[in-house]
């Protein structure tokens, strides 16, 4: 692709970018995946801990955009000058993998949201659901394949249209509110003791990753940017605005009922409580609104998907072929990877119990790792001092990067031991793309500690293997 089709997107469009890839299923389940975890303290507690950690992830990646100007398609980049080509492959791999299932999430949640007014599509995983979210599939594949542009246009578009039900919904909860109810909701429980909070909250840390996972949207695209500067003040910019949403919308359900009905809400969740606000229109407009949202959403994790497995085919760390353009400049060969493997994903939630959920739970999982490894290098490049000049914010600078490398170890951690097992099955078999990508390189493939970590994740992946085939892991 030439530099005068690669230096296009505005600001305006990296935001929109980032916006896009946030906000999309997750909003609208949030009223009921809080109400079954938690009480209005412990969401607080919750959004504190999130807004804390991924702001200081979103200031991680305009550092480094500003600090290492020639990497471009942030997270993969970033992992791979920090720590080598092997963890460079696991970022690019596990991201990829995780933008593939936020896909597939969308996918089922569309036909579930239908199957509200249409009982053929049931749950999102019944056989016309599953058949019909194919087509859609490949119909976005069609577009995409028309050019990388087109789609950023269309997903701005959608991205607008997406926030105005949105905003209308909180503006309508506004006016609704009643304190009793939240005072009500106010603990969770009916024991208010800080071991109780505590746990609740911990059951809501994984919902909370996978709303911002999207964050890097604009980072990843860094390549296509108008202005290089503007990666970084996208990143923020998007961060703010869909934490402005995803607070209102979670903490004013807390004033519209009480957290047992919320916890029953059927998907969407924010149907329901509009629905409580306004009648039973109101569950018919944020429907339709969340379909513009998730099909928003979707278009965003495709572009995503592809652009990281171009990028670090590009760098020789994924096979050359997955570097391939079309005559419109777009990553075909990765395209058709990408949308093989969503196309796999949803056969798959044929079998799974809560398709919906499992598929929320791994995206956090499987992306949770790209991100510890862009914070870590953050961090290194603060302790280090490499790419600082005297007046540099070195300091600073370091504690975002300390700051974010701690919540993503600690989202690693609390989303439990079930989720890092699952991660790894993907994560050990991903790993054959990277031994294809190094058969002709000379010298060994692995360093010593690249040997090591590949050793864990094969060693993990077996026993996770195990404990599904024996029933210790349900998915």
């Amino acid at each position: 692709m030439t530099d005068a089709n690669q230096a296009r997107l505005s600001l305006g469009a990296l935001t929109a970018l980032a916006i896009g890839s946030m906000v999309g299923s997750g909003i609208f389940v949030l009223p009921s995946a809080f109400g079954r975890a938690t009480g209005a303290a412990g969401a607080m507690i919750a959004w504190t801990i999130a807004a804390a950690g991924m702001l200081s992830l979103a200031f991680v990646f305009q550092i480094l955009s500003r600090r290492r100007p020639d990497l471009d398609s942030g997270i993969y980049a970033y992992a791979k000058a920090g720590f080598g080509n092997y963890m460079g492959f696991v970022a690019a791999v596990g991201y990829w993998i995780g933008c593939c299932l936020a896909d597939t999430a969308c996918l089922v949640l569309i036909k579930a949201t239908l199957g509200l007014f249409f009982p053929v599509f049931g749950d999102g995983t019944t056989v016309v659901a599953i058949v019909s979210a194919s087509l859609l599939l490949w119909g976005v594949h069609l577009l995409v394949a028309r050019g990388i542009k087109e789609a950023a246009a269309v997903n701005t578009i959608g991205t607008v249209a997406k926030l105005v039900p949105i905003a209308i919904f909180i503006a309508v909860a506004i006016a609704g509110f009643r304190p009793e109810i939240f005072a009500a909701n106010f603990w969770g429980d009916e024991t208010a003791s800080l071991s109780s909070v505590a746990s609740q909250t911990r059951n809501t840390m994984l919902v909370t990753v996978f709303v911002f996972v999207g964050i890097e949207g604009a980072s990843v695209y860094s390549r296509y940017a108008a202005r290089r500067k503007d990666v970084g003040l996208a990143t923020v910019l998007g961060f703010l605005t869909v934490l402005s949403l995803l607070v209102a919308t979670t903490m004013l359900s807390y004033g519209v009922l009480l957290r047992p009905d919320l916890a029953e809400l059927p998907t969407p969740a924010m149907a329901g409580v509009m629905a409580a606000l306004v009648g039973p229109w109101g569950r018919v407009f944020v429907s339709i609104g969340m379909l513009i949202s998730i099909l928003g959403n979707y278009l965003s994790w495709s572009l995503l998907a592809a652009e990281v497995l171009h990028s670090a085919a590009l760098n020789g760390t994924m096979p050359s072929f997955l570097a391939r353009e079309n005559a419109h400049g777009v990553p075909i060969s990765a395209l058709w990877l990408t949308n093989i493997v969503i196309q796999v994903f949803l056969i798959v939630t044929w079998f799974a119990e809560q398709a919906f959920t499992l598929a929320l739970k791994m995206t956090s999982a499987m992306t949770l790792v790209p991100y510890l490894l862009v914070a870590a290098y953050g961090l290194k490049l603060a302790w280090t001092g490499e790419t600082y000049l005297p007046g540099d914010r070195r300091v600073r600078q370091g504690i975002y990067g300390g700051i974010a490398t701690v919540y993503t170890a600690g989202m690693i951690y609390a989303g439990g031991l079930k989720f890092l097992l699952l991660s790894t099955l993907l994560y050990a078999p991903g790993t054959l793309l990277y031994l294809y990508a190094m058969k002709d390189r000379e010298g060994p493939v692995f360093s010593p500690t690249e040997r090591i970590a590949f050793v864990f994740i094969v060693v993990v992946a077996l026993a996770a293997l195990y404990a599904l085939a024996t029933g210790a892991i349900v998915v």
